[in-house]
């Protein structure tokens, strides 16, 4: 498979990178008053988010480019850093990867409040990050159920696959810099990417570093995409327990 793909301008870069974020949020801040006014968490309307707007704006990009290549609806050549690698690999990179991820997030959670009161006071209520972090008994039944099912589907597994085949497999190899600076950059951006949660920067940067350095060093997008899934899918995971006890 040919990982030396024609190199992605520096504005074609950022504008992959942050647009499909961009619109992830418009669309969030747009339906989430309505969401909560029906009884549902915040969570929901990111949910409904990644439905409408994450996987078919992301899968659309990949596929519109993967037609123009190849003369058909394809992903050869468009989704690169799939080299095999052994199994034995996946188990303890992963681990790896996932520990580190885990550490980030729940040591440096404590920034993150600290950014999102200093810095971003001015950002609706429900959209901070104790708004996020379901309150099981504020709902009802049926509205926790739908977003813990609706959360692990596509919080936990389709939007963070999709966003692995899109950020690892389709941007970083196309990133205009040096294989030693693609992956930091690719890191940043994809955490700009989130520019419903800027009081996560820190946090997911430090957290993405490792992950992104280890796809283009093995030259595989899974052990990222394994962990992403891992990552998200704790949380929902945690609450379907929760509502199901």
């Amino acid at each position: 498979m040919n990982d030396t793909p024609k190199l992605h301008s520096a504005w074609q870069s950022l504008a992959f990178h942050l647009l499909p974020g961009a619109f992830i949020t418009v669309v969030y801040f747009a339906i989430a008053p309505a969401v909560t006014a029906a009884g549902f968490p915040p969570l929901f309307a990111l949910l409904l988010s990644i439905l409408v707007v994450l996987l078919p704006v992301e899968l659309a990009i990949l596929y519109f480019e993967g037609y123009r290549l190849n003369g058909r609806l394809s992903l050869q050549g468009i989704v690169l850093n799939r080299q095999p690698i052994p199994l034995w690999q996946y188990f303890v990179i992963v681990l790896i990867l996932f520990i580190w991820l885990g550490l980030a997030f729940t040591q440096l959670g404590p920034v993150d409040d600290f950014l999102a009161r200093m810095i971003f006071p001015w950002v609706p209520v429900w959209a901070m990050p104790a708004a996020l972090a379901v309150d099981v008994g504020r709902y009802s039944h049926t509205a926790l159920l739908w977003t813990a099912v609706l959360g692990l589907l596509l919080n936990g597994i389709l939007g963070p696959a999709v966003e692995e085949f899109y950020f690892r497999g389709f941007l970083l190899p196309r990133i205009p810099a040096s294989r030693g600076w693609a992956p930091l950059i690719n890191a940043v951006l994809f955490s700009l990417y989130h520019f419903f949660s800027p009081w996560q920067n820190v946090t997911r940067i430090l957290g993405l570093i490792p992950l992104v350095y280890a796809v283009s060093w093995k030259r595989n997008l899974y052990l990222s995409m394994f962990t992403h899934i891992l990552g998200n899918s704790v949380g929902m995971v945690g609450l379907l327990a929760a509502i199901l006890h």
